[in-house]
């Protein structure tokens, strides 16, 4: 007979982690958006989420400015940037010096997509890569390449996961095999697109886990405070939001109901998905703090206590500067 295992013998080891907490940003479109956005990176800062992901436009468009933002968030900052990356339309060459220059940057954590197909539907850029898969693999040849200066952590890679069938999929199904795939290439986590439904999240679990799918899957979820975004996402995705909230929504004399609508409606969703086994939260922000931090505020999440430490250690680097 075998020992007993060391979680065996200190159960408390086996205790449940604290919620993982992170948002979406990014890149400012004009100086006055710019402002805007530093005042919210400051208002989130002093939550001490576990990293902030800083996306850009379709095939890169503005990806020279996002690069600036991430810079910034890591030396400005006590935030940990996890930066989009969308291989679509760029050959491994181009892709592996935007992965080193993120690298050097101080980036250690990268969500890899396939991106947006040209809206022209022409031929694909000769040499360039057409999957996410691909694109993780070449992050960890080029993390593989540069192991020596990596010794203090390995670069952790993100991808998509869909609670709902993406727009160009043929099945639910589908898109959970190609998750798998998205773990056997070298994916860490994954994070979802928005989601308008308590059983969504929970569902992908399910369909994930049976398929072996292992890694954390993290609900992405959105304040559902803006009419606007509710249609637009709904678009998006193909999935029509709750028609009672949108009425509700609408029907709101004022922005303070509105917002306690909107708050208390993803409030529900984060809790649904949290009780079906949610390792942390992504709240997409749209560069704006008031209701992520509403949303915050009502679910009063189980976080490490280290937020002291790391703003003094910040406060000390500016002071040394």
């Amino acid at each position: 007979m075998s020992p007993p295992s060391l979680i065996d013998t200190h159960p408390n080891l086996s205790e449940t982690a604290p919620v993982a907490l992170s948002y979406e940003l990014f890149p400012p479109r004009s100086p006055a958006a710019a402002e805007t956005l530093w005042t919210t990176i400051r208002e989130l800062e002093a939550t001490d989420p576990d990293y902030v992901s800083v996306t850009y436009g379709a095939s890169g468009s503005n990806r020279n400015t996002a690069v600036e933002l991430i810079n910034r968030l890591v030396l400005e900052t006590t935030l940990r940037p996890l930066a989009h990356l969308t291989c679509v339309g760029n050959t491994p060459t181009e892709l592996a010096g935007i992965i080193g220059e993120l690298l050097d940057a101080g980036v250690r954590g990268i969500l890899a997509l396939r991106g947006d197909l040209p809206k022209d539907s022409g031929a694909p850029v000769s040499g360039s890569l057409r999957y996410a898969q691909d694109l993780i693999e070449l992050i960890r040849r080029v993390e593989q390449r540069r192991s020596a200066l990596l010794c203090a952590g390995k670069v952790a890679v993100g991808v998509a996961a869909y609670p709902t069938r993406h727009p160009e999929s043929p099945s639910e199904a589908h898109d959970v095999e190609v998750l798998l795939a998205k773990q056997r290439s070298g994916a860490d986590f994954a994070i979802t697109q928005v989601f308008f439904h308590t059983e969504q999240y929970a569902d992908l679990l399910t369909r994930a886990r049976r398929a072996g799918v292992t890694i954390p899957i993290i609900p992405g979820v959105m304040p559902l405070t803006s009419l606007r975004r509710l249609k637009r996402l709904g678009e998006l995705t193909g999935v029509e939001p709750a028609p009672e909230l949108i009425e509700r929504v609408a029907a709101a004399d004022t922005d303070a109901e509105r917002l306690r609508i909107g708050v208390n409606a993803t409030v529900d969703l984060a809790n649904a998905a949290l009780d079906a086994g949610a390792p942390g939260l992504h709240i997409y922000t749209f560069n704006e703090h008031q209701s992520a931090l509403e949303v915050l505020d009502k679910l009063q999440l189980a976080r490490p206590a280290r937020s002291s430490n790391r703003l003094n250690a910040l406060a000390r680097r500016q002071l040394a500067s």
